[in-house]
């Protein structure tokens, strides 16, 4: 099982030392950031998140058993107005627990803050289409694919695609059942 705590200055040297190259900073953050990331991008990362108006929320993830932080996740653009959100940042950082369902636990703990907590109708992310392992969690857990955004990044000389996906609260609930 695991816990949500706001991800502060005390977590940054960790997640600092989770993203080990450009690539893996592009995957986890959508270009957000410059590689090497650094403790100031991550001082304004978190500068406006984690208040009761706040339009982010930035979670660390902890494995209760342990207490061991063992990765990351943020819901932001929340538009209480629109009643919608979107996950990002998703990262399962420490290797010794990825593909025991830590991803899926992550997103379903998101979820409840955006549905229960937040009463939000929708909430989206977006995946890159290489990136097999996350489609599948995010599908187990009730998102649907709405469309392929084509080369919607560059990195280096390649393009990347991403899929647009979401959930709505109805689907949700009735996955909950």
């Amino acid at each position: 099982m695991i816990e949500f705590k706001y991800f502060e200055q005390a977590d940054f040297k960790q997640l600092m030392n989770w993203i080990d190259s450009p690539s893996l900073l592009y995957q986890w953050s959508g270009a957000t950031f410059d590689f090497p990331l650094t403790e100031g991008q991550l001082e304004k990362y978190i500068e406006n998140a984690n208040d009761n108006n706040s339009e982010t929320l930035i979670y660390k993830v902890i494995e209760q058993e342990s207490g061991e932080v063992i990765g990351h996740i943020s819901l932001g653009k929340i538009d209480l107005k629109n009643k919608s959100a979107r996950i990002g940042k998703v990262l399962v950082g420490n290797q010794n627990v990825r593909g025991k369902g830590i991803g899926q636990q992550m997103i379903k703990k998101t979820l409840q803050i955006a549905f229960d907590q937040l009463q939000l109708h929708r909430v989206t992310l977006g995946v890159f289409d290489f990136n097999h392992s996350a489609i599948r969690c995010y599908e187990k857990v009730g998102f649907i694919k709405e469309g392929l955004s084509r080369d919607s990044l560059r990195y280096g000389n390649e393009y990347w695609n991403c899929w647009e996906m979401s959930i709505l609260e109805d689907e949700w609930k009735e996955g909950r059942k």
